[in-house]
């Protein structure tokens, strides 16, 4: 059934349901536009000599709507394009439905067939917009609310387990409203054939052949370095063969990508080092932000802290705060503070507890932990205990939004990889919350933390902290 659906919208299905709603839309749009200006003589007051009725107008309906499907189609809307955003459609559909309201605009001027009202073609434009951008808004969300389940995705196969491939997988795992189903990746070096998160290890670039009869493949991505060159053409031939779609990721002589700009003089291509997101004014952005909001939020939540001191005291014996060494942003020791959940020497514990450890990695989590007090189920399960934190925000150590903070014995193991996440400063929040909290895998946690550092915005920032309220709420993934 999945399979089914996917064949039908990523060949053919989805663009043709997109022509067929924008055309519903646009004649809306236009009979809308011509009631507000002729029945409800929105604008101006309409003389009954100059009162046209919409039959007439009904011709120019038809043309308009084949002129900016035309012109939505010369704009590439049509074409499926996973990484686009909503703000690149409603671009296109503003340049689409402008160009072709100048087109008839001029056409009346020259020859006048009937009465007409400017007013109307204005009314049409800005309704055509509007109603376009919200419909892709609806789409986008109803895709998104499909892959998210398994509808409609594409089965992916990625071929490289290197910067390349990781760097693509942050962002399958970051964006899952991509509908990207990885069955896993291959690599032919030994040292690259062990699971990466969710992504599986398959065994070599010379088991493509049979992967792709065995796991249904509609797409394999080549992430392999660039002087890997014969190799990529067999595996060209290879999927030609087995009729699969194939993409390259260019290797840009080993940069990351999220790191280059590309560039031109008179098609002369130019590559240039991109500065970090995290630097200079984005980060002083950032800082005023995290002061600003904190400070309001630790103002309007003082009576809430004392009471969830006040139980913590009355539950157990102990202090009120814990405290503990965490590694910041570039490797700087600093220490956290959250309110005490577990008993007094909890720490000295773990050991007879690793047998029961859940998490993978280096990380150490038990579900129903019998550290844990009456209190500190509540507190953990809610995320209050991390109101503390906000001092730590306050001061400079951490931010409202970033990586999870991690412990000097985790880091002591990470991968060369696992450490460009120290680029940032970590947070109360980040993707690594909103996307599943204890139920995503320690790699995967890397990726989500890296994908942030690499391509934080405001607009990220904001998404995850919308995120973030149904997570806390709803306690996904929390114990």
């Amino acid at each position: 059934m999945i399979h089914w659906w996917n064949q039908l919208i990523e060949r053919g299905g989805l663009p043709w349901l997109l022509r067929g709603v924008d055309m519903l839309l646009i004649n809306l749009a236009f009979f809308t536009a011509w009631w507000a200006r002729y029945e409800q003589e929105i604008g101006l007051g309409v003389e009954i000599r100059f009162y046209t009725p919409y039959s007439d107008y009904f011709p120019t309906a038809v043309a308009l709507t084949l002129l900016i499907l035309l012109n939505l189609y010369m704009e590439g809307v049509y074409k499926a394009r996973r990484g686009s955003t909503w703000f690149d459609e409603v671009y296109s559909i503003t340049n689409a439905t402008s160009t072709a309201i100048l087109m008839v605009v001029v056409f009346f001027f020259f020859y006048r067939p009937y009465a007409f009202s400017r007013l109307i073609f204005a009314y049409a434009a800005a309704l055509i917009v509007v109603y376009l951008s919200l419909s892709r808004l609806l789409i986008r969300w109803w895709l998104g609310w499909l892959r998210r389940r398994g509808v409609g995705v594409t089965r992916t196969l990625i071929v490289g387990g290197g910067e390349l491939g990781r760097t693509l997988m942050r962002h399958i795992v970051a964006q899952p409203e991509l509908g990207y189903e990885v069955i896993g990746f291959v690599d032919d070096n030994p040292d690259r054939q062990h699971d990466i998160g969710r992504f599986r290890a398959l065994g070599n670039t010379d088991d493509i052949p049979c992967l792709v009869r065995q796991h249904q493949v509609d797409k394999v991505i080549i992430t392999l370095p660039w002087q890997y060159q014969r190799k990529i053409m067999e595996i060209l031939e290879h999927c030609e063969q087995e009729a699969v779609q194939t993409r390259i990721v260019p290797d840009l002589f080993q940069l990351s990508l999220t790191h280059v700009i590309l560039d031109e003089i008179k098609g002369v291509a130019l590559i240039a080092m991109q500065e970090p997101a995290l630097k200079g004014g984005n980060l002083a952005f950032k800082r005023l932000t995290d002061l600003t909001a904190t400070t309001l939020i630790m103002l309007v939540g003082v009576p809430l802290m004392l009471l969830i001191a006040l139980a913590i005291r009355l539950d157990s014996p102990g202090s009120i705060l814990f405290k503990q060494t965490r590694v910041g942003r570039g490797g700087r020791l600093f220490t956290l503070y959250k309110f005490r959940s577990m008993r007094v020497g909890a720490e000295r514990e773990v050991q007879k507890l690793v047998a029961k450890n859940e998490a993978d990695g280096p990380l150490f989590k038990i579900r129903n932990d019998p550290r844990v007090t009456r209190v500190g189920a509540f507190i953990r399960k809610t995320s209050l205990d991390e109101l503390p934190q906000f001092w730590n925000v306050l001061k400079g150590d951490m931010s409202l939004i970033g990586p999870r903070p991690a412990l000097p014995s985790e880091v002591a193991q990470y991968q060369e990889w696992h450490r460009k996440r120290l680029e940032a400063a970590p947070g109360l929040t980040g993707l690594w919350q909103v996307s599943g909290r204890s139920d995503v895998t320690f790699d995967e946690m890397m990726l989500l933390d890296i994908y942030y550092t690499e391509q934080w915005s405001p607009m990220l920032d904001t998404m995850i902290l919308l995120k973030t309220i149904p997570t806390v709420l709803f306690q996904r993934g929390a114990y």
